[in-house]
């Protein structure tokens, strides 16, 4: 059978000599205007760069993790230094003796790389909770070699979302970190809750070995009394979605209570704050000054007792050195 021809034509080739030069068409370079114009533009370009630039996290951490003990920690993913910590020696922390012993020698097992647990600090207003991390902190680093430091690091109540991402930087890193944070818990539909969860104890990698939380909190189970009664009368199962809420708190091994102080204690507060910076007042008109204080403010707390040292340090012309 025949093969028909094709309907397509085909152009004879010419010779090299005949064929048309191909010609290269390129474009001007782009100039920037003679004036100021330019310089303005390559200026505005290069803040942005640098912008974006200070806003990304810091590739060296470890060299910023060995120039400071503490940090903020951001959303965007930055840890600043904290130059100075805004803390109280462990001395002056009154009434809350056990509470100090159980802190201070989980830290310390935790520095030297044994086994130790997550701590919840709960109860009462101004009774020295994050006060006690911080000194605690200050306390284990005292006699250790750079190297070998804790690093505090502190992270808001609402930034609790970005945890995971704090993990992972952490991890990679030779030093040991505390994880602060301050007054947490939860209210109405906040879900962040779930982020810390997995952090603890639930997420598939977990809490890296050389990571701790420490959290401070006026709610033993960090939700509010009426967000877990309010999950009872409207949950299918009420028994199975309280637990989910409340379970967050069994995540930290340590739970430690602080109550409200008695009158002798907090006058102890009292006298020692002003035996530490010098405060000289006859010790029964100290007392009765303090006691009305308390009166006034409605309550006895470390806070409280600190709040009337400044009073009467104020008042008698007292400098306080290291606030």
């Amino acid at each position: 059978m025949s093969k028909k021809p094709s309907k397509t034509a085909t152009r004879p080739s010419l010779p090299a000599s005949e064929q048309e030069p191909v010609k290269i068409v390129t474009k001007p370079p782009i100039e920037l205007p003679a004036d100021d114009t330019g310089l303005r533009i390559a200026s505005a370009l290069e803040a942005i760069a640098a912008h974006l630039s200070a806003s990304a996290p810091t590739a060296d951490v470890a060299q910023s993790f060995t120039n400071a003990d503490a940090f903020v920690w951001h959303l965007d993913g930055r840890l600043t230094e904290v130059a100075r910590v805004s803390r109280v020696e462990l001395t002056l922390l009154k009434g809350i003796d056990r509470m100090r012993d159980i802190l201070i020698e989980n830290t310390e097992r935790f520095a030297d790389g044994l086994p130790a647990n997550n701590a919840l600090l709960w109860g009462a207003r101004g009774m020295g909770k994050s006060s006690l991390v911080k000194a605690a902190h200050a306390s284990i680093n005292a006699d250790r070699k750079p190297f070998v430091r804790l690093k505090l690091i502190e992270i808001h109540r609402e930034d609790i979302e970005s945890l995971p991402e704090l993990m992972e930087l952490l991890r990679a890193s030779v030093f040991r970190f505390i994880v602060f944070c301050d007054d947490l818990s939860f209210d109405g539909n906040d879900a962040s809750y779930k982020s810390l969860k997995a952090v603890l104890e639930g997420g598939i990698e977990g809490r890296p070995d050389n990571v701790i939380l420490y959290a401070t909190s006026n709610r033993r189970h960090l939700l509010a009394r009426d967000m877990i009664e309010n999950e009872r009368s409207t949950a299918i199962n009420p028994g199975e979605a309280v637990e989910e809420k409340v379970s967050l708190s069994d995540r930290f091994g340590l739970w430690l209570g602080f109550h409200r102080c008695s009158q002798d204690e907090y006058l102890a507060m009292v006298k020692g704050y002003c035996s530490h910076f010098g405060i000289e007042m006859a010790e029964d008109e100290l007392e009765h000054e303090a006691l009305e204080w308390s009166t006034t403010r409605g309550s006895r707390s470390g806070r409280v007792a600190w709040q009337f040292t400044q009073e009467l340090a104020g008042r008698l012309g007292v400098r306080l050195s290291g606030t």
